[in-house]
């Protein structure tokens, strides 16, 4: 009986750490999706229409709004991961623990996100800016 609790426990646990592992890759891949749908717009909308500086402004709300939610999707994102990495360490942020215990694991995970949530977001400001920051295709 106590093994199959144990079992069942490790399931829950490795559950946890998969969805860990998936929720660090979610940052950047907002990022990789936002500079791709924003370079490969600009780049079908000048070839469109190279020569059209009056739709520009299409071009740029259109990369604003992309923009803002990428941001929305990674400033949730990286909600989350400071949660997890704040559950069970409310006194300090740095604590030690020599066995290095699945929560350590857990919440260094969370860590881990955090940090790519705060990178990504960079990113995706960095790659807004030259759609704002320029007045033609050329």
């Amino acid at each position: 009986m106590t093994a199959r609790r144990h079992s069942a426990g490790g399931e829950q646990e490795f559950a946890e750490e998969r969805a860990s592992l998936v929720r660090i890759t979610f940052g950047p891949l907002i990022w990789a999706m936002h500079f791709l749908l924003s370079y490969a717009g600009a780049a079908v909308f000048c070839a469109k229409f190279p020569h059209a500086s009056e739709h520009l402004d299409l071009l740029v709300w259109g990369i604003g709004l992309a923009t803002l939610v990428a941001l929305a999707g990674i400033a949730w994102q990286g909600q989350r991961s400071f949660h997890q990495w704040r559950k069970g360490n409310e006194d300090s942020l740095i604590e030690e623990d020599a066995d290095g215990s699945s929560e350590d694991r857990h919440q260094f995970l969370g860590h881990a996100a955090l940090l790519l949530a705060v990178i990504s977001a960079v990113g995706v400001i960095y790659t807004a800016l030259p759609a704002f920051l320029t007045a033609t295709c050329r």
